[in-house]
């Protein structure tokens, strides 16, 4: 053959093969329509289950962090009962918080699986007097409610004997590609495992300390994704993931992120600790909710429960509590978008999906009526969201000469306002369209 037959056929091929990898990516199903339920959701409840919840110490960290000894924490193995787990009752609490979706633990960085793994002998189901699969019953009760389910998983597995880090002092080797493909073989098997349960998304945790060429992100993706075109991922898997996870700081300013979801505890303890009772109240996590939404953005907010499978008494309170709001204002929280710039309202706001409703939460006792500056739009209507009580308005400060929108006032009478978060709905008359220009003198009158 000569040279250019070689070079012809060589581009043939090159050429091929670049079209066989568009293909093979372009079948992924696009991020919008897979996180379409997720950007409507807002709010979902994230679970921390596992045998740190015996001690009530912190989970995995306790030993990583050499606060206790390795074999004194994984005696907590003896005394994981889930003696009084009751799924359908999780499930039908999950439900009426308003949460739409759910994330539980399959497995911490300590390596007890919550599920009948087949990849090691160290599970619930195994190694504890629970001696059950826990996540079969959880999945099956949470989809009877009609939630969507998420799987967390942690990548790294500090019990493992192949996983080279230990603790935050010791590790069990430096490098060492045989153990490492022993590794990575046992993941991918507790993977494939977890794809038997078809979740809408999974959780992913602990990739920092691995690149993810070694963790094999790429491939993991491609997995659970051709499993389960519909299903999506976290952050959390070293740039192949879909939505981002800020954890426990509400953000200051709107996530770049399309889709993002902040994650955050009740009290202070992501797992079950009977000594921190420093919770916050239903007021502070709905206006935390509120400020989630306003961005376009999730609130995870985590429970834990205790290792006989009950949830702390304080712990259900606050999710009948913030149920009790999100069941009043559904309208304002499902569904929505961001809100408007804060320059136009002092306080949160969200838009309807097609952006012609503007909600307004009011999360304290006004003084005087609402102000909303640079609305071009006419208004339709003003309501309670709740109680749909008619609320009146004008317009202040309008010149017939300048292009600059009036004030818009709105009076809300002390009998309409909600005890946490009071909603204000306002109908406008098309999509909404706000003044964002700089006001100038006048010139000619």
């Amino acid at each position: 053959m000569n040279s250019q037959k070689k070079i012809l056929l060589f581009l043939i091929c090159f050429l091929f093969i670049n079209i066989f990898h568009s293909n093979a990516q372009s079948t992924e199903i696009p991020k919008e329509q897979r996180l379409a339920w997720f950007k409507d959701a807002k709010f979902g409840i994230f679970i921390h289950w596992g045998i740190y919840a015996v001690n009530g110490i912190d989970e995995s960290w306790s030993f990583y962090n050499n606060y206790i000894s390795y074999t004194d924490y994984m005696k907590q193995l003896n005394g994981f009962t889930a003696k009084n787990y009751n799924p359908t009752e999780w499930a039908k609490l999950i439900k009426e918080s308003g949460a739409k979706y759910t994330v539980i633990t399959t497995k911490h960085h300590d390596g007890v699986a919550l599920w009948n793994t087949k990849q090691n002998d160290l599970s619930i189901a195994k190694k504890t007097p629970a001696k059950k699969d826990l996540i079969t019953p959880f999945v099956n009760a949470v989809r009877k409610e009609n939630l969507k389910v998420g799987l967390y998983f942690s990548l790294l597995d500090w019990s493992h004997p192949d996983y080279p880090n230990f603790t935050r002092t010791k590790t069990k080797y430096k490098k060492d590609e045989k153990k490492w493909k022993s590794f990575t073989k046992f993941n991918f098997g507790q993977l494939k495992e977890l794809t038997k349960f078809n979740p809408d998304l999974y959780w992913f945790d602990g990739d920092w300390e691995q690149s993810a060429d070694k963790w094999k992100a790429k491939e993991i993706r491609q997995l659970l994704l051709k499993n389960n075109p519909n299903t999506f991922i976290n952050s959390r898997l070293q740039g192949y993931g879909d939505y981002a996870t800020p954890e426990q700081g509400v953000p200051i300013t709107k996530p770049l992120s399309k889709f993002w979801e902040l994650c955050m505890t009740m009290n202070n303890s992501w797992g079950f600790q009977p000594n921190d009772k420093a919770y916050k109240s239903v007021n502070q996590l709905i206006r935390i909710l509120v400020d989630c939404i306003s961005m376009g953005g999730n609130l995870l907010l985590d429970i834990a429960p205790k290792p006989d499978g009950t949830i702390p008494e304080e712990q259900i309170k606050i999710l009948k509590g913030i149920g009790r709001w999100t069941n009043k204002h559904k309208e304002a929280i499902y569904g929505t978008r961001s809100g408007i710039p804060k320059e136009h309202f002092n306080g949160y706001t969200a838009l309807s999906k097609d952006k012609t409703t503007l909600y307004l939460y009011v999360d304290n006792k006004p003084n005087g009526p609402l102000l909303i500056k640079g609305l071009k739009n006419k208004v339709n209507r003003i309501w309670v969201v709740g109680n749909g009580t008619k609320l009146s308005h004008k317009v202040v400060g309008k010149q017939y000469w300048s292009s600059v929108p009036g004030m818009l006032y709105i009076d809300v009478p002390e009998k309409v306002q909600d005890k946490d978060v009071t909603v204000i709905a306002i109908l406008l008359k098309g999509k909404v369209d706000l003044y964002r220009e700089e006001v100038k003198a006048i010139e000619s009158n």
